[in-house]
């Protein structure tokens, strides 16, 4: 049997990723649910308890089986796990307030196994508002931030550990060197190689399919794209076929780009269907971000169905194929303590039906971007194909955001708590202890709202506005004051930058039409041209262009800019553009004669997401 470590889901946005990070150090590892057997624990070299979106505040404790604590197996809680720990062991837990989402600095508090070779003090990523208040029975303080005094704990003799900050994370820069002190700790030899994914999801493909044959949305992604290309593989081109629908939510000119890319690797066993007009119906003056992820998804089905019809298909011979990663699973909340960020077009009722009847086939579902990225290259696919920024099933039609115009009246409240809280902020004080001294600059919210993610759970609130009237300014300051109005003020999500704006704007009634889609069409090509152009595409991991209707008349628009940079997926820093770059951008938008405003998204994953739905 082989050697592994096993991480309890608690329903964290980051619980799969701890996987990853141990994998890709060269342990083998597994995710389990924390109702996990006596046995299936005592196979395990060391457990790792996730976060999770539940709250220790109260007399609520999480399903898991409390028998684990009597281990003698070492045990690493993070985030929540880390809370856990510490009640189970008699520590108070409360609502801090602040809170504290995304960097942080730590101190060493005590010497520990974990911080071997780590250096202090230390960058780390945070997400939460609860927080361990008192020390646990039989254990020591080993590490703590400026708001957060616990911030590490450990009981040498118990084998036991926690951490508030996650450790699975890129931006916790001593991530993996912990992980790897603890993998350590537990006495695990390295036994996985990341060389042999490719190979071992071929075996699987071969073995679900057995004598069917499979029939592939194609979004012309890096997911989809890869997906492809094993699936060809592994049952040959003339057992599978690779559906290109055009859904009217594509890029500029995307469809057509596709199609020729895919000729020229190579891949002739595939269709395009100009199915835009139903598409657009489909989601026709939909506002909710959900339903209209829905709409679409179910949508696909449909069209499947009557692609496979006309082509005579007989549907008891074929599967369907999706490039799901695991990230579209545990966002939609697949994981039993997850919750729901976003419902992911390959997660809607329809295709879960399909997956209870075993009629789907997902190859990549347990992986991440970076790892199928990693697999096209080990199967030969152009950096053409796999460089590509993500794009989603859904394509631009989660980045139309719709709305009648008028805010309720509970969502007019909700923007006058988030107006009050951000007045009250002691910007000058905060501004002074982070020695930020050339930037200056009005706030607002803006009467938009979008998704986020704060503390493992979805929300859904208003951003908000920087309006800075420095003449120059750096990104390191406006990242700090980003994450200082989120912490301090939950009832916003993101912290936008005002480029520009013509007078005059107010919310305006819009949906997710074809005229709404070309003006995001244009927009977005721009970007994504001037990004090319100054060699800044591939240092991103992915830009979205957003469409609001704030705007001085119906029909027009405002743009939000967001670029990204990840590794995961599940965290991401907001890019630090060249302002060169950006002054070009800003500048053949602001000539566009439908866009009334130009925002840039200065807000961490967590506590926003990418899109804004």
């Amino acid at each position: 049997m082989k050697e592994k470590l096993l991480v309890l889901d608690f329903g964290s946005q980051y619980a799969h990723l701890i996987v990853k990070r141990l994998r890709r150090l060269g342990y083998y590892t597994e995710i389990a649910a924390p109702s996990i057997s006596m046995n299936q624990a005592n196979e395990a070299k060391g457990i790792i308890f996730s976060g999770g979106p539940a709250t220790l505040t109260g007399d609520f404790f999480p399903h898991f089986n409390k028998d684990l604590l009597n281990i003698k197996t070492p045990i690493l809680g993070l985030c929540f796990g880390h809370q856990l720990l510490a009640k189970m062991n008699n520590a108070q837990i409360g609502n801090t307030n602040p809170g504290e989402f995304g960097l942080a600095s730590i101190q060493k508090e005590n010497n520990s196994p974990l911080f071997d070779k780590v250096q202090f003090p230390s960058q780390v990523w945070m997400s939460h508002q609860d927080a361990v208040e008192s020390l646990p029975d039989g254990y020591e303080c080993i590490a703590s931030t400026k708001d957060c005094s616990y911030a590490g704990i450990q009981n040498l003799e118990q084998k036991r550990f926690g951490l508030q900050f996650h450790v699975e994370v890129s931006d916790t820069i001593a991530g993996n060197t912990i992980l790897d002190n603890f993998a350590q700790f537990c006495r695990m030899e390295k036994n996985w190689d990341n060389n042999t994914m490719s190979s071992e999801i071929i075996e699987k493909i071969k073995k679900e399919a057995k004598d069917k044959q499979v029939l592939l949305f194609l979004s012309g992604g890096v997911d989809s794209t890869v997906t492809f290309a094993l699936l060809n593989k592994a049952l040959g081109q003339e057992k599978v076929l690779g559906l290109h629908i055009d859904n009217a939510f594509m890029r500029k000119n995307e469809s057509a780009v596709i199609e020729e890319r895919y000729k020229k690797a190579g891949f002739e066993n595939f269709i395009v269907e100009d199915a835009s007009d139903s598409f657009l119906k489909a989601v026709e003056k939909i506002t909710d971000p959900q339903l209209k992820r829905k709409a679409v998804g179910e949508h696909y089905l449909k069209v499947r169905d009557e692609v496979t019809k006309k082509l005579s298909l007989d549907e008891e011979s074929w599967l369907l194929a999706q490039g799901t990663l695991y990230p579209d699973i545990i966002e939609s909340g697949e994981s039993k303590n997850a919750h729901i960020i976003k419902t992911h077009h390959n997660r809607v009722e329809g295709i879960q039906a399909l997956i209870a009847k075993k009629l789907i086939i997902e190859p990549l579902k347990d992986l991440y971007k970076d790892e199928v990225r990693i697999i096209g290259r080990q199967i030969g696919l152009s950096d053409e194909l796999i460089d590509r920024h993500p794009f989603p099933g859904p394509g631009l039609s989660i980045n139309v955001l719709c709305t009648t115009g008028v805010l309720s009246s509970e969502e007019e409240r909700e923007k006058q708590k988030a107006e009050r809280k951000l007045s009250e902020l002691d910007f000058q004080t905060f501004k002074k202890a982070e020695n930020i001294k050339n930037l200056e600059f009005t706030t607002r919210v803006l009467p938009v709202k979008s998704v986020g993610v704060q503390g493992d759970q979805r929300t859904y609130r208003f951003p908000a506005v920087l309006d800075i009237s420095s003449k120059t300014f750096n990104w390191k300051d406006i990242e700090k004051i980003s994450s200082f109005i989120t912490n301090l003020n939950p009832d916003v999500n993101r912290t936008i930058i005002c480029l520009w704006e013509n007078e005059g704007c107010v919310l305006q009634e819009g949906y997710c039409t074809k005229e709404a889609l070309d003006q995001l069409r244009e927009v977005d090509a721009i970007v994504l041209e001037e990004l090319k152009k100054a060699d800044w595409y591939k240092k991103i991991f992915q830009h979205l262009s957003i469409h609001t209707s704030y705007a001085r008349d119906e029909g027009r628009c405002s743009i939000v800019l967001r670029p990204v940079v990840s590794e995961d997926v599940m965290s991401a820093r907001f890019a630090h553009l060249d302002f060169a770059i950006l002054e070009k951008i800003s500048t053949r938008i602001k000539a566009l004669d439908f866009v009334d405003a130009l925002f840039y998204d200065a807000t961490n994953k967590p506590p926003a997401t990418f899109a804004w739905e």
